[in-house]
C-alpha cells in the first residue's frame, strides 16, 4: 500500500532541497531513501 508524506518547510529550505535534489538528478522519494541510507550507515 502507497503512503503519503507530508512536510512543511520554509521557502528558503524547499529551494535548498529542490538544488540538491535536482543537482543529483534525484526524485523527492529517493533523496528520502538516501538521506535514510546515510542515517543507518554505522560511522
Amino acid at each position: 500500500m502507497a503512503k503519503n508524506i507530508h512536510v512543511v518547510v520554509d521557502d528558503d529550505v524547499h529551494e535548498r532541497l529542490k538544488r540538491i535534489k535536482d543537482d543529483h538528478g534525484l526524485t523527492w522519494e529517493g533523496m528520502l531513501l538516501h538521506a535514510a541510507k546515510d542515517l543507518d550507515t554505522p560511522d
